[in-house]
């Protein structure tokens, strides 16, 4: 991201003399009673990045970090790009085995444990893992694992400039796929510089806003929604270490916070939390959300409060943005992504499989740019398979556009369910629930819900014989799955609907699971942003 040197000043140590809109002692960083300056995020990124170097970590080596959100995530990533090396945060809302295989599958052998994690590590290292070393800052001593401030304070700031390009790996977001196993978007440097371009050009950083930050860094939300752009400009990240209504309602006020990104069922908690009429909001600039739309009835509470809601519209895959509503024309639109950022070139995919211009009528939406990811980690067919026409990323959505140019998500093609801003994947869990020998065939859609946006159903047909009850079903889903991937309702059916090649026929399966009456204030299906 170049935030530690330009080309044209390689020496990390004095960087901050030749950015004019970053000053050295602005507060870069903030969490808790504990605030960093730019210039001090530096230094430590500096000596943290001679750390991991001691450890082995060099260009194009990956390290591994899992905790909740906190200051030193980042510091860990910014030491990671000065050694050209790739920052790879994990889910903490996983089983143990799902993170074992991700740090398997990156190759990870440098693990950084942040707090919140405690049982979660330790069961995890318990597996076949490649991690070699581990440093920790957790309040609880992992075994074996290096103390991170002691760490920094020993080691000298990395001398060396390592040559990163923009065409360099900076990350990997895991995100599941349809054959049911998590794969690694590959972000560059290229990728997240590009992308907060294209968030300046729609959103007005400045150098003294001071944005909150909530969304877990393993969701491309975490850096690239507002984040790094903040951070670009000399503005401050104001951190919290996970969501809650009334602690984010509270934070707004008290540190007069300019601007955040949230989904939309946070925008939900907070308007319905008791003490929404007596927060004090009237700091905010811009709030931006994605993953679904608003409700209408959520979106009118917010502008009842003077707060302007700008919906995006994006994708790990592409850093993740994509569109966004500007800020003039949202109350009037509240359920449309906007129009495509200024480094984003857009088109459909007609039924004939053509590349046509995006227009009112409907179709998949393709996306191109400098900002879009550079392929699944090592998996050259996955990548492969989601490129049309050499150039254009194949998102699985369909939209369309009004004639002044708003666009509008009017369904998915992909199955994937969005829980409260989570993406779950059926095939992950029917994957999971064809390995119980008592159940003979699974399928798993999703449910309109009024508070996560959408919910998880699973039609379940029970082996010959089997009497397996619900109970059972979910603790052996318990026994491998986050929570949140576990569906909210089991259906036991006689037998799946399927069609003449023994398809199953998960129309039939959504239409079983709609609710009976009309619900006017919901909106239409919205994006994939994680």
């Amino acid at each position: 991201m170049g935030l530690f040197e330009s080309r044209g000043n390689r020496g990390v140590g004095t960087w901050p003399s030749r950015r004019a809109r970053i000053r050295p002692g602005a507060i870069a960083l903030a969490q808790g009673d504990r605030s960093l300056s730019y210039a001090e995020l530096a230094e430590r990124s500096a000596r943290l990045a001679s750390v991991l170097r001691d450890r082995g970590v060099g260009h194009g080596d990956r390290v591994a970090y899992l905790g909740l959100n906190d200051v030193r995530a980042f510091e860990t990533f910014f030491a990671t790009g000065l050694l050209g090396a790739i920052f790879a945060p994990l889910n903490f809302r996983l089983a143990p085995a799902e993170v074992a295989y991700m740090l398997a599958d990156s190759g990870s052998r440098v693990l950084v444990v942040g707090h919140g994690v405690d049982d979660l590590v330790g069961s995890t290292l318990a597996l076949d893992t490649p991690v070699e070393h581990v440093v920790s800052f957790a309040a609880r001593p992992t075994p074996g694992a290096d103390d991170f401030e002691s760490a920094i304070a020993a080691a000298t700031p990395l001398a060396d400039v390592v040559d990163v390009t923009l065409d360099d790996p900076a990350l990997l977001l895991f995100t599941s796929g349809t054959t049911g196993r998590p794969k690694a978007a590959v972000l560059t440097h290229g990728s997240l510089t590009w992308n907060t371009f294209n968030q300046l050009g729609h959103i007005d950083f400045v150098s003294t806003d001071r944005i909150l930050c909530f969304a877990p860094l393993f969701h491309a939300v975490g850096f690239g929604q507002s984040t790094l752009a903040t951070l670009f400009k000399g503005g401050t990240v104001e951190m919290l270490d996970g969501f809650d209504a009334g602690t984010v309602l509270r934070t707004i006020g008290e540190h007069r916070i300019t601007g955040m990104a949230v989904v939309p069922t946070m925008l939900q908690m907070m308007a319905e939390h008791p003490d929404w009429d007596a927060a004090d909001l009237s700091s905010l600039r811009y709030v931006n959300y994605g993953g679904s739309p608003a409700t209408e009835r959520i979106s009118k509470a917010w502008q009842a409060r003077g707060v302007v809601l700008q919906q995006g519209y994006g994708m790990t895959e592409a850093a993740p943005g994509v569109y966004m509503a500007p800020r003039e024309g949202s109350d009037e639109r509240p359920v449309s992504i906007g129009v495509p950022h200024f480094f984003t070139d857009v088109a459909m995919l007609d039924q004939q499989g053509r590349v046509v211009p995006v227009g009112s009528d409907r179709g998949e939406l393709l996306v191109r740019g400098p900002h879009l990811f550079d392929g699944y980690w090592q998996r050259p067919d996955d990548s492969a398979a989601t490129v049309v026409d050499g150039s254009w990323f194949r998102s699985g959505d369909v939209v369309r556009v009004d004639h002044d140019g708003w666009a509008y998500v009017v369904d998915r093609i992909k199955d994937v369910i969005i829980s409260g801003g989570e993406n779950i994947y059926p095939a992950e869990i029917e994957a999971v629930l064809m390995t119980f020998e008592s159940i003979r065939s699974v399928a798993v859609v999703a449910r309109p819900d009024d508070r996560w946006g959408e919910v998880g159903v699973a039609f379940v047909e029970r082996a010959p014989g089997s009497e397996v009850t619900e109970a059972e079903v979910r603790a052996h889903l318990e026994g491998h799955l986050a929570r949140f991937k576990i569906p909210a309702q089991f259906v036991f059916v006689d037998g799946l609907p399927r069609n003449a090649s023994g398809k199953v026929l998960r129309t039939d399966l959504r239409d079983r699971v709609q609710p009976d009456r009309a619900q006017p204030d919901r909106a239409q299906p919205g994006g994939t942003t994680p």
